[in-house]
């Protein structure tokens, strides 16, 4: 068989081309159905929306009483400080494991493992439980000249505070998750960038904050803005260790007047307008490292030209 008789035998099992008439009928039914698909959101919202106003449960009138009294204020300010404190806390420590996971040296490999392993297993709740209560395993912290006197001395209840057993509960716990949200984004840049960079005279030290960090900025902003939200959420626990949150803050008034439903509205509400807040930075963010990147990739070499 000659190769132009097995093409016209191909070419008579294969489908019509697609028309422009086709292509315009299947594009305005795609829109029809986006639009359909975006009303039928629309009214479901609307709906959800009215019936939470008209539900007189809801007692939207003791919602605005206090939706900024000092008490809900204070705990938010609380919150806020927490959460600024926990970021800065496990974004240092996250980025020193992630950088002993990709070390060379096995021991400080296996240590940081271990250390994601345990305070990723073991949930937050029961982690600031424990430290705040440690001063029942160790009732005075110490500094000591092994076989020789105590130089420094202090209750551990004196140092643990409800404020510093929130710290190192949820800051250790989310260290863990930095460091593997870090260390998939250092993972994320070539190691030829490495190469090139050590072989034009950079040190390891350069190589990493001129190179390597920048670079993977822009996959490791998207998980780091949705563990900074939970991070935000994750305060609410703190709650159970009397520290004067905007969940704390919330439940001590509703123990008082019984307003239960309407002022956990009130924390629900804050919490909404914070995590907006912070999606829209994080977008923001995204959005200018991705145009860096872009950049770059368009950047004419040194003395060359684009065209």
């Amino acid at each position: 068989m000659s190769d132009s008789t097995a093409n016209q035998g191909v070419a008579a099992f294969a489908p019509p081309p697609l028309q422009r008439d086709d292509a315009s009928r299947a594009g305005v039914r795609g829109k029809q159905r986006r639009m359909a698909i975006s009303l039928v959101i629309g009214a479901l919202l609307v709906w959800l929306i009215v019936r939470a106003i008209q539900n007189p449960r809801f007692e939207w009138d003791v919602v605005g009483q206090y939706f900024t009294a000092d008490a809900i204020m204070r705990g938010l300010g609380t919150s806020l400080y927490l959460t600024v404190v926990l970021f800065f806390f496990s974004v240092i420590l996250g980025t020193l494991l992630a950088v002993g996971r990709a070390s060379s040296y096995a021991p400080l490999r296996v240590f940081t493992w271990i250390y994601n392993w345990v305070f990723r297993a073991v949930p937050a709740l029961v982690q600031i439980v424990l430290w705040f209560n440690l001063a029942y395993l160790v009732p005075t912290l110490s500094l000591s000249i092994p076989f020789g006197p105590t130089l420094w001395e202090v209750p551990t209840n004196e140092v643990i505070s409800p404020f510093a057993a929130a710290v190192l509960g949820l800051g250790l716990c989310e260290a863990a998750y930095m460091a593997e949200i870090i260390r998939a984004g250092l993972a994320s840049v070539d190691r030829g960038q490495n190469d090139a960079a050590h072989a034009i005279g950079l040190t390891n030290r350069q190589t990493f904050f001129r190179i390597v960090l920048p670079q993977s900025m822009r996959f490791i902003i998207p998980p780091l803005g949705s563990q900074t939200i939970l991070i935000l959420k994750g305060t609410s626990l703190v709650s159970v260790i009397a520290l004067s949150d905007l969940l704390h803050s919330a439940q001590a008034i509703y123990n008082r007047t019984l307003d239960v439903v309407p002022l956990l509205m009130v924390a629900t509400i804050w919490y909404l307008i914070i995590v907006s807040v912070m999606s829209v930075l994080q977008l923001g963010l995204e959005h200018i490292f991705n145009r860096s990147h872009r950049d770059a990739k368009v950047m004419p070499a040194p003395g060359g030209d684009l065209l």
